[in-house]
C-alpha cells in the first residue's frame, strides 16, 4: 500500500490514529494500529475513544455499558483494555452505527473476554455484511488489502468472518433503556442505508457514527456503492433539531458546545443540499452529466468552514454519486454507449498526433499550465504503448503530480492508480525481456 508523505497527512487527518499497516489489513486480529487508545470524558460517564482509525463511543450507566462501534478486528484487544480501565460494569450492547470494516470487527475481543452483550444494529445491515460476501474479492482489491495474515483479505469467504447482529430494528428509531436511562437509536441514510446515530437526551450527546466526521462528508467516493447525499442531509438537520452539547463523531475529533455544533450540522446540510440540487436541476433540464459537474459552484461560506475540509472526499464526487442515483450509467455521449476500448482510442489519439512521442511531449507542456488536461494527454500515450518507457514516465509524473496537488485522501489514492499501472508495465516488459533471454539461451 503506497503512501507518499501528503498522502499519510490526509489520511491522518480523516482517520486520526492511522497506520498503514492496519489499513491494509482490517480483518487481521493481530494488526493493530500500534498506538495507545486516546480516551476522552465528554460528559459524565461517557467517553470518546480512538483506539486506531475510528472513533468509539462509551456511555456508562448504573447497571451497564452501552458500546457505540468497535473498531477494525485488529482493536479489539486495545479496545477491551481501554472499556476496562475505565469501568467494570458489564458489557449491555454493541451498538453498529454501520458496517464497515473500520467500525464493526473489534467485537470478536469482548466476545472471547467472556462478555455477553446484545449486538445491535438496523436492519440493512444484514445485507450490508451479505453484499461484503457477495463481494469481498472487489472490496479487497478496492481498498488495497493485502491479505497476507490471519483473516480474510475481505470479510466474506465465511458467514464467521462476521459478528452478526443479534438484535435489529426497522424504521427511523429504537428506544433502549439501560440502567434506568432512555437512548434513542437512530436510523439514517449518509455513506451507508444501514446507518444509525446514537442519541442520549439526559446528557446531550450524539454518537453520530461518520454521518459527522469533522470534515466534508465521504457521500461521493468514488469506487464504492451508492451515498445517499439528500438524507444525509435529513440525519444532520435531525441532529441539530435536538441542540446536542457534545457529538462524538465516526472520525475526526468530538463537537462541543450547542451554537458550534448547530453551525457545523446546518452548514454541513446545506452543503449537501446544495449538490444535490444542482445536479437534479441540471438532470431536469436536460443537462449532459460532465456538464453538470462542470458548472457546480460551491459558496466559499461552505468550502471556508472549519469542520468541512476537503480532506477525503470532493464536492465533485458527491455531484457524480447524486448523477448515479438519479439517472443510468451512460454518459450521454454517443460514441461512449458502445464504445472502442481506451486502448484503442488511445492508439488511434497517437497516430494522428504523430505518435506516442507527440503526446509524451504536449502532456509535459501542459503539466506546467493545465494538469487536468496533461493527464488526459499522458493517459493517451500511455494506453497507446504501455511499453514505451517514455510514455510510463510521462504518466506516472504527471499523474503523480496531480495527486499531490490534492487534498482529498480520495482523489490523491485514485489518481495514483497510475503508478500502480506503470509499475505493472514495467514488471511485464522486464519479464518479457527475460524469458526472450531464456528462449534465446
Amino acid at each position: 500500500m503506497m503512501f507518499p508523505q501528503n498522502q499519510l497527512s490526509s489520511a491522518t487527518a480523516a482517520f486520526g490514529q492511522f497506520s498503514v499497516a492496519q489499513a491494509g489489513n482490517m480483518f487481521s486480529r493481530k494488526h493493530p494500529s500500534g498506538f495507545e487508545p486516546i480516551v476522552v470524558e465528554v460528559a459524565p460517564r461517557t467517553w470518546f475513544i480512538q483506539p486506531g482509525m475510528v472513533n468509539v463511543a462509551l456511555f456508562e450507566t448504573d447497571e451497564g455499558l452501552i458500546l457505540v462501534d468497535c473498531g477494525c478486528a485488529g482493536d479489539g484487544p486495545d479496545l477491551v483494555k481501554a472499556v476496562r480501565s475505565l469501568s467494570d460494569k458489564p458489557l449491555t450492547a454493541i451498538v453498529y452505527t454501520h458496517g464497515h470494516s473500520d467500525h464493526a470487527f473489534g467485537a470478536w475481543a469482548f466476545l472471547e473476554a467472556g462478555e455477553t452483550p446484545e449486538i445491535i444494529a438496523h436492519e440493512n445491515l444484514v445485507e450490508h455484511f451479505r453484499r461484503y460476501m457477495l463481494t469481498n474479492g472487489l472490496n479487497a482489491a478496492v481498498n488495497g488489502q493485502a491479505g497476507r495474515h490471519d483473516g480474510p483479505a475481505w470479510a466474506g469467504e465465511s458467514e464467521t468472518d462476521f459478528d452478526w447482529p443479534t438484535r435489529t430494528f426497522s424504521g427511523d428509531l429504537l428506544e433502549l433503556t439501560v440502567g434506568g436511562e432512555r437512548f434513542e437509536l437512530r436510523h439514517g441514510k449518509g455513506e451507508t442505508d444501514d446507518a444509525v446515530w446514537v442519541w442520549a437526551p439526559e446528557r446531550g450527546v450524539i454518537a453520530a457514527g461518520d454521518l459527522v466526521t469533522g470534515y466534508f462528508p465521504n457521500a461521493g467516493n468514488p469506487k464504492k456503492v451508492q451515498r445517499w447525499a439528500a438524507e444525509w442531509a435529513d440525519a444532520a438537520e435531525a441532529m441539530a433539531a435536538l441542540s446536542p452539547t457534545v457529538i462524538i463523531p465516526g472520525h475526526g475529533n468530538p463537537a462541543t458546545g450547542v451554537e458550534a455544533i448547530q453551525d457545523e450540522l446546518t452548514t454541513m446540510a446545506a452543503y449537501l443540499r446544495h449538490i444535490q440540487d444542482h445536479v437534479v436541476a441540471g438532470l431536469n433540464d436536460g443537462l449532459l452529466p460532465d456538464h453538470i459537474i462542470e458548472s457546480l459552484e460551491v459558496p466559499q461560506e461552505y468550502v471556508d468552514h472549519p469542520r468541512l475540509p476537503q480532506v477525503y472526499d470532493r464536492p465533485e464526487f458527491v455531484a457524480r454519486n447524486v448523477v448515479r442515483r438519479y439517472s443510468g450509467w451512460w454518459d450521454g455521449y454517443p460514441s461512449h454507449l458502445l464504445p472502442a476500448s481506451q486502448e484503442e482510442q488511445a492508439a488511434e489519439v497517437a497516430a494522428l498526433a504523430g505518435g506516442v512521442s507527440a503526446l509524451v511531449k504536449r502532456a509535459t507542456e501542459l503539466a506546467e499550465t493545465d494538469l487536468r488536461l496533461a493527464s488526459h494527454v499522458a493517459e493517451w500515450a500511455f494506453l497507446a504503448d504501455r511499453t514505451d518507457p517514455a510514455a510510463q514516465d510521462c504518466y506516472a509524473d504527471v499523474l503523480e503530480k496531480r495527486a499531490a496537488a490534492e487534498t482529498s485522501l480520495m482523489t490523491q489514492v485514485n489518481l495514483r492508480v497510475a503508478l500502480r499501472w506503470v509499475a505493472e508495465a514495467r514488471k511485464a516488459g522486464v519479464n518479457k525481456d527475460d524469458d526472450s533471454n531464456g528462449a534465446a539461451q
